[in-house]
């Protein structure tokens, strides 16, 4: 019995291999073109979340420029108003201290605010607050009538040891709980500070120049200028971090040339306890202070003199505080905060006014 192979056809055998090798090639073109669809799309969401995150902060930060658009009116509006009244004060009675309640924005996709709710009246805000009701640290630098004190004692008087400036400083540090300060450390603080404006390398008595800070890791150098932010502080000598939280509220840089004037009528009552005659560097207790605030709130001052009229002062020498204090502003702060499609974003500018020009002198997206 014989058997026979029959071939396939060749035809056919290569016909199912061919159609096997398309079938494979179809698959991976699939799984490819998939990858690619995968890669894009991953692509495009990151774009256009991104072009979304660009938007939204183009204009959130052009609701916050309005803002500051608006400050400045109302600024221009006060001095119109003090012009036609023949009024030589700024006071917290006026359009720019007055608390706003959060503005919604045209399209319905959020808020507008100030940032430090208004203390006199509930969900209203402050857009903004005098800077001459802060004490200004560029006011620092001078010389007082027989320099630098000796030791922790001092020799002289507190008039003829510090400036007036500089007395009011060593009082403001004492104002707080926590940390609280003696008066020496005050007045070391206060040299180390002073230490770092000036322009020489002399260290005084507590102070600490180039060689103290060369000590520190990493080493750098005394600033030896104005400062231009309050941050600086941070840098310096025997500042902790507890202190800079507690002290940068009430403190200033502008005008970064100094000789600005403390105004009576929007100091808060921290700012006021710094008032002590000028042989005392102690602070006034905070009840002196708050009866200071109370009284402005009900009958006023009618001018600084008025105001040292007081019985704290009675028969007490206030030559050199008199000197530190005024009754107009040239100098504010914006505060504002919109929030856009849940996110919120920040404008703080320091903004100058003279006569009816008002200019932004600074802008940050954090406190100045």
């Amino acid at each position: 019995m014989s058997c026979h192979l029959t071939d396939l056809p060749s035809g056919r055998a290569g016909g199912g291999r061919q159609r096997g090798a398309a079938l494979v090639i179809a698959l991976l073109v699939f799984a490819i073109c998939a990858a690619l669809i995968v890669a894009m799309k991953a692509d495009f969401e990151l774009f256009y979340q991104r072009g979304s995150n660009s938007f939204l902060a183009e204009q959130g930060y052009a609701y916050l420029r309005g803002a500051e658009d608006l400050a400045s009116l109302a600024l221009v509006l006060d001095f119109d108003t003090d012009q036609t009244e023949d009024s030589k004060r700024d006071d917290l009675t006026e359009i720019w201290a007055l608390g706003q309640p959060p503005f919604p924005l045209e399209d319905g996709s959020g808020l507008m605010r100030g940032v430090r709710p208004d203390p006199r009246e509930g969900g209203k805000f402050l857009f903004l607050e005098d800077l001459q009701g802060r004490f200004n640290l560029n006011n620092l630098p001078g010389q007082a009538s027989t320099g630098e004190g000796e030791g922790e004692e001092g020799e002289g008087s507190a008039s003829q040891r510090f400036t007036p400036a500089q007395a009011q400083f060593i009082r403001l540090l004492q104002t707080f709980e926590e940390p609280r300060l003696s008066q020496q450390q005050a007045i070391t603080l206060t040299e180390a500070l002073l230490d770092w404006m000036d322009t020489d390398t002399t260290p005084r008595a507590f102070g600490a120049e180039d060689d103290y800070y060369f000590g520190e890791e990493p080493a750098y150098r005394a600033g030896n200028r104005a400062l231009s932010s309050v941050s600086e502080l941070r840098a310096v000598a025997n500042m902790t971090p507890a202190l800079y939280q507690a002290l940068t509220p009430w403190v200033t840089v502008w005008p970064r040339e100094g000789g600005s004037q403390l105004n009576i009528h929007t100091a808060p009552p921290r700012l006021l306890q710094t008032l002590n005659a000028d042989d005392d560097l102690m602070p006034l207790s905070p009840d002196e202070a708050l009866a200071m605030a109370q009284l402005r709130e009900e009958v006023g001052f009618a001018d600084v003199a008025t105001f040292l009229s007081q019985p704290v002062y009675a028969e007490r020498e206030t030559e050199g505080l008199t000197a530190l204090l005024g009754e107009t502003s040239s100098w504010y702060l914006l505060s504002a905060v919109v929030e856009v499609a849940d996110r919120s974003r920040h404008l703080y500018s320091v903004l100058h006014r003279n006569q009816r020009r008002v200019e932004s002198r600074a802008r940050s997206a954090g406190e100045l």
